[in-house]
């Protein structure tokens, strides 16, 4: 269920790089130099260029996230007036049904990805234009209680606002890795001769930024893991907490039958980090170990 966090990631380290070739050829082309003067770095309007490009970069990857999803996960969307088979008519009833219980004003849109892995992710720049969709391999692995659970979870996030205060989270970190990059970039090309240091810096600034992009995922992923605790409660409220352990339960057994049996379709378990990792690679987990997960609301 990390999928909503891994595709804002990398659509966001895609934009920022996008936003960044983009300005400096038209910098270039136009002699434009916000925070440089007289071959000198400006660090405070440098400081105000990198708030600004970095919220821009993070709200840019909100409100594109909800098409991201759909084109790279090649999803279908259901539309709940349309011919719709009893299979595909259970889900969007469930995803209306759990939206209702949580408040939700405007329903979100409701979509199914054919992969054999067991997951399911929400997304979208607000409330009002979330995205819920579930994988074919997760409603053909999963009893319709464990389904419910799931779905419960996602809509929870979508009914929390976590994509919102996570994109402002996003802009904080953009805001820090165009900062940085820019200062080492520039302090790396003065030891070049002059007529190399506009590549210099631009190849450095290129490499930099997605280096320390990525670094920054850290802080993310971090959020991630909190939010989702409060995302297990909040389909605890509205699925019933029988249901979403049930859930948890369920996504456990799949991800240690994946790992015995090494599946290379099944890998979507280690990548999207469904079930958390030990030691270093904890840190670039999106969801915390679902033992830990399924502690938590057993004590609840």
């Amino acid at each position: 269920m990390g999928k909503r966090v891994f595709l804002f990631i990398l659509t966001n380290i895609l934009v920022m790089t996008t936003i960044f070739i983009v300005w400096s050829i038209i910098s270039r082309v136009f002699d434009i130099h916000l925070y440089s003067s007289d071959g000198m770095l400006q660090l405070l309007p440098l400081a105000i260029f990198s708030l600004m490009f970095g919220f821009g970069g993070a709200f840019i990857s909100l409100a594109m996230s909800r098409w991201i999803a759909k084109k790279m996960m090649k999803v279908r969307v259901l539309d709940p007036n349309g011919n719709l088979n009893q299979y595909e008519r259970s889900v969007v009833e469930k995803v209306h049904r759990l939206s209702r219980a949580a408040g939700l004003a405007h329903m979100p849109e409701v979509g199914i990805y054919h992969s054999k892995e067991v997951n399911a992710f929400a997304t979208g720049p607000s409330k009002k234009r979330s995205l819920v969709a579930v994988s074919t391999g997760l409603l053909e692995s999963m009893d319709d209680d464990a389904v419910e659970g799931v779905i419960a979870h996602e809509v929870a996030h979508v009914s929390n606002g976590d994509m919102v205060t996570m994109t402002l989270l996003q802009g904080i970190v953009n805001a820090i890795v165009i900062f940085a990059a820019r200062v080492v970039a520039f302090v790396a090309a003065q030891f070049v001769r002059q007529e190399l240091q506009w590549i210099v810096n631009f190849v450095m600034i290129l490499v930099l930024q997605i280096l320390f992009s990525i670094l920054g995922s850290l802080v993310v992923n971090a959020f991630s893991r909190y939010r989702e605790y409060h995302a297990d409660n909040g389909g605890a409220d509205l699925a019933g907490k029988d249901k979403m352990i049930h859930a948890l339960q369920s996504l456990q057994r799949y991800a240690e039958r994946a790992t015995v049996q090494d599946h290379r379709d099944d890998s979507a378990v280690q990548t999207m980090k469904i079930n958390g990792n030990g030691g270093m690679m904890r840190l670039f987990s999106t969801h915390p170990a679902l033992s830990d997960r399924i502690a938590r609301l057993e004590q609840k």
